[in-house]
C-alpha cells in the first residue's frame, strides 16, 4: 500500500506542477497582449491628441531632420534637409545637395581588353570630357497646402527656395594603349585630341579618382519648387515622395561633352524619396 499512496503522490505533484506552469505562462501571455492592447491606445490617444492641438492652431513639433536621393532627368544627387517649424502651416529649411549633372548624349560603350591572359570588361563614354559635380547650399520654406486634420491622409506641401552652388569639373581620363610606344596610358582631352578620340585604341576609362586632384571649381546658384507628399503626416518619423522642377546657373559655360554646345544654366524635373524625424 505504501509504495502506490507514494506513486500516487508523485503523479498528484507533477500534475499540479504542469497545471501551475500552464496558468503561469497564460497569465504572462495575457500580460504581454493587455500590454501590447495599453500601447496601441496610448498611440491612438496621442494621434488625437496631435489633431486636436493643430486644429487649435498650436505646434506640434519643432523641427524635423530628412535625408533622401534625388532621381534627376539630368543625374543624381543626395541631400540632408533641416527645418523649423513657424507654424502649423510653415516650416523654415535649409539644406545641402551634392550630386552630378549628365549630358543628355553620354552613351557608354562597352570594351574589352586582355590583361596577362584575363579578359578585362569596361564601359566609357566616348567624347566625354569632363565629369560635372554639383554641390548645392540653400534655403527655403515648406507650407503646408493639403492634408491638414486627416490622420489618415496625406499631408501636401509646398516646397520653393533656392542658395548658391559649387561646380565641380573634373577632366574625364581614359585608358588607351598608345599605338607609338605600345604601353598603357590614362589620358584627358586636352593636347592629345586625336589619341583621345581614337575608338581603336581605347581600353575603357580610368579609374575613379583619376583627376580629382585637377578638379576647377566654378560658383553659381539655384533655385527650386516642388510638391512633397507626405503619407507620416502624424508621425515622428517623415516617410514622404518629392516630385520638382530645379535650374541651376553657373558663372560660365560648362564643358561636358565634346562636339556638343556647352552651357551655363541646367534645368531639370526630379523626383525624390524623403525620409527623416520630427522632433
Amino acid at each position: 500500500m505504501a509504495p502506490s499512496l507514494q506513486k500516487i503522490g508523485v503523479t498528484l505533484f507533477a500534475s499540479l506542477f504542469f497545471v501551475s506552469m500552464s496558468v503561469a505562462q497564460q497569465q504572462k501571455l495575457s500580460a504581454a497582449q493587455q500590454e501590447k492592447i495599453r500601447l496601441k491606445n496610448e498611440r491612438r490617444e496621442k494621434i488625437n491628441q496631435l489633431i486636436k492641438q493643430e486644429e487649435e492652431g498650436a505646434l506640434i513639433y519643432q523641427k524635423q531632420i530628412t535625408q533622401g536621393i534625388h532621381f534627376n532627368t539630368d543625374g543624381w544627387s543626395v541631400f540632408y534637409e533641416k527645418g523649423k517649424y513657424k507654424s502649423i502651416t510653415k516650416t523654415n529649411l535649409w539644406w545641402i545637395e551634392v550630386g552630378e549633372h549628365k549630358h543628355p548624349k553620354e552613351e557608354k560603350t562597352p570594351t574589352a581588353s586582355s590583361i596577362q591572359g584575363f579578359i578585362i570588361v569596361s564601359n566609357y563614354i566616348y567624347g566625354k570630357q569632363n565629369n560635372l559635380y554639383d554641390v548645392k547650399l540653400g534655403f527655403g520654406q515648406q507650407k503646408l497646402i493639403g492634408g491638414k486634420g486627416n490622420k489618415n491622409g496625406v499631408a501636401v506641401s509646398a516646397i520653393y527656395g533656392g542658395g548658391v552652388s559649387a561646380g565641380l569639373l573634373k577632366p574625364y581620363y581614359l585608358q588607351i594603349q598608345n599605338p607609338t610606344t605600345r604601353k598603357q596610358e590614362d589620358i584627358k582631352y586636352a593636347n592629345n585630341d586625336n589619341l583621345f578620340l581614337d575608338p581603336t585604341i581605347i581600353l575603357g576609362k580610368s579609374s575613379f579618382g583619376k583627376g580629382f586632384n585637377e578638379m576647377q571649381f566654378v560658383p553659381g546658384g539655384h533655385v527650386k519648387g516642388a510638391l512633397r507628399f507626405d503619407y507620416g503626416r502624424y508621425n515622428e518619423m517623415v516617410s514622404a515622395l518629392e516630385v520638382g522642377l530645379k535650374a541651376t546657373y553657373f558663372s560660365k559655360k560648362m564643358p561636358i561633352m565634346l562636339l556638343n554646345p556647352e552651357k551655363s544654366l541646367f534645368f531639370n524635373a526630379y523626383i525624390s524619396v524623403t525620409f527623416g524625424k520630427r522632433k
